[in-house]
């Protein structure tokens, strides 16, 4: 169980968090936010963009989204003890919390609601029913929506109500009412005797009318039960009824306007504490933290879309990334050739690509140190496919090393010259097939030098003899001895998955560097490269990064 690696460890490869933290090998929570804000800080850049993408997206969209007011209107229920025509009616009406959430119902009951409903003639109103529809269920409880003004108050409007004798309406007004209800919200205030009334709607002018107007219904419901008790008792006096009239009267009148009573109204055991007014602001939506929620959830966005790609993207993008995912060392990291013909030219524009060039040819001196089969080295170049600039990294080294005053013969990948049947193809200088067919010794060639650096295509103009070369006999090895005792010798080698020539020219070279294409290869290719040629006893000593950005 000690052997069993760590967590952390087993998912490095994947997401490629292994190197992030050098200085400590602890595992634990500690050693994890520590890994996430590494790589957070490494692609910084993108988490800023993902982050600001989304608060300006869910700015947009809480700028689109239309504005809500909401008013409140607070009622405090407090029973009266009064005694009319020498009886107590509410001397057994004690309230307890139970019936402060009887009342609480009461206010949310279909019959209260309905008839603010058709008090305010809300069943017209656009924003109830031309977005929103019908409810999926309809039950009679949802059917009693239209009660009549007379209905409201008398022992007739109850005796409806009470029977079920209701007019049914329109889908198109069942749907309103529905939609008005769930605008609608009744709560207690924690556990007291205070209710609150809150309506939401996008016209300003309305939610004040809607919650003063249930306010006003409860009232008028409370007193007009008691002005029928008092109508039903044998010695009711008239004063009694009349000031119970007056009440209910006020506060009908205030329903219907969406107003508060305009007299007090004792007898309704509860008293408004706050009215409802009119809203100074919207609501909803909540802009700002709409805004915020944008960009976390961009920033998570781009945390996840980092993690995606650290999982999915292989490809080499740099060279601690190269050096840490292939498990071999990266020599170098080389930018982009400034022209294709790329000779060496000591200028501004140049001087990025000379200098990597110079520090790749100092790898190469201490790594390949001790490896030497004599004084002078013999280094091949190589890629897993075509394209990753083998060709210009090997003639800008062989010019960096020529120019130093050491002789170097660099052996030119050639096998673009099958294709080419141009003049210039016809001075092209004798190859390395060439040499080996003709059976003369390498001195004895005619090879053109410019400041000490000669340059031999490996393979000819002919494609029948580059079939019928094979390169692993001993022709091939005294060629290249002879060329390796005048100086150095490169070997820029054709791509691995296009013949197995470079597998049999590595065989001859005291060292192997395999070219990586940055944002092209990936760490498999680069993995597959170095154990086929080191299967094949070829010395692999690292990669070298070309294309870099800089």
């Amino acid at each position: 169980m000690f052997n069993r690696p760590k967590p952390i460890d087993v998912t490095s490869p994947l997401w490629r968090l292994e190197g992030l933290n050098p200085d400590t090998d602890t595992d634990g929570p500690l050693s994890l936010l520590r890994l996430v804000v590494a790589l957070c800080l490494r692609h910084r850049l993108v988490l800023a963009a993902s982050s600001v993408a989304g608060f300006l997206l869910a700015g947009i969209y809480g700028l689109a989204l239309p504005s809500t007011y909401t008013s409140v209107a607070t009622l405090l229920l407090e029973p009266r003890q009064s005694v009319a025509l020498g009886q107590d009616f509410n001397s057994q009406q004690g309230l307890d919390l139970n019936r402060a959430d009887s009342e609480l119902q009461t206010i949310r009951s279909e019959r209260l609601l309905s008839s603010v409903f058709e008090s305010l003639s809300l069943e017209n109103s656009p924003e109830l029913g031309k977005h929103s529809s019908p409810p999926t269920e309809l039950t009679p409880s949802t059917l009693r929506l239209s009660v009549t003004p007379s209905q409201l108050g008398a022992e007739k409007g109850s005796r409806q109500l009470a029977n079920g004798d209701v007019n049914l309406v329109t889908d198109a007004q069942r749907a309103a009412f529905v939609n008005f209800s769930r605008r609608l919200v009744a709560r207690r205030v924690g556990q007291s005797f205070v209710i609150e009334v809150e309506y939401s709607s996008a016209d300003p002018a309305v939610p004040a009318r809607v919650a003063n107007a249930v306010v006003s219904g409860y009232i008028y419901q409370a007193i007009a039960f008691k002005e029928q008790i008092a109508r039903a008792g044998t010695e009711a006096l008239q004063g009694r009824l009349d000031s119970l009239s007056s009440q209910m009267e006020a506060a009908r009148i205030a329903m219907r306007e969406g107003a508060l009573p305009s007299i007090p109204t004792p007898d309704a055991d509860a008293r408004v504490i706050g009215a409802a007014l009119r809203p100074l602001g919207p609501s909803a939506p909540r802009k700002t933290l709409i805004a915020a929620l944008g960009g976390i959830l961009g920033l998570l966005g781009g945390i996840g879309f980092i993690a995606a790609r650290m999982a999915f993207d292989r490809k080499a993008h740099n060279a601690p990334d190269l050096s840490r995912d292939s498990r071999i060392a990266c020599l170098g990291s080389i930018p982009m050739a400034p022209s294709p013909e790329i000779p060496l030219k000591v200028e501004p524009r140049h001087l990025g690509y000379v200098s990597a060039i110079h520090n790749l040819r100092t790898s190469l001196e201490i790594a390949s140190t001790g490896r030497r089969s004599d004084q002078n080295m013999a280094i091949a170049f190589v890629s897993w496919s075509s394209g990753a600039g083998v060709s210009s990294v090997c003639t800008s080294l062989a010019q960096l090393i020529s120019r130093s005053g050491r002789r170097t013969t660099l052996f030119k990948n050639s096998l673009d010259l099958r294709t080419k049947s141009t003049e210039s193809d016809l001075a092209c200088p004798a190859s390395l097939v060439d040499i080996a067919l003709a059976n003369f010794q390498f001195e004895n060639f005619t090879i053109q030098e410019a400041d000490g650096l000669v340059v031999v295509p490996i393979h000819s103009r002919d494609t029948s003899a580059n079939l019928f070369t094979d390169f692993r006999n001993s022709r091939i090895q005294m060629i290249l001895d002879a060329a390796r005792l005048q100086g150095d010798v490169i070997f820029d080698l054709p791509a691995l998955h296009e013949t197995m020539d470079a597998m049999a020219l590595c065989a001859y070279a005291d060292a192997v560097v395999v070219v990586v294409a940055a944002e092209e290869t990936t760490i498999e290719e680069v993995t597959e490269a170095v154990q086929l040629l080191r299967r094949r006893g070829a010395n692999v000593i690292g990669t070298v990064l070309n294309k870099a950005l800089q």
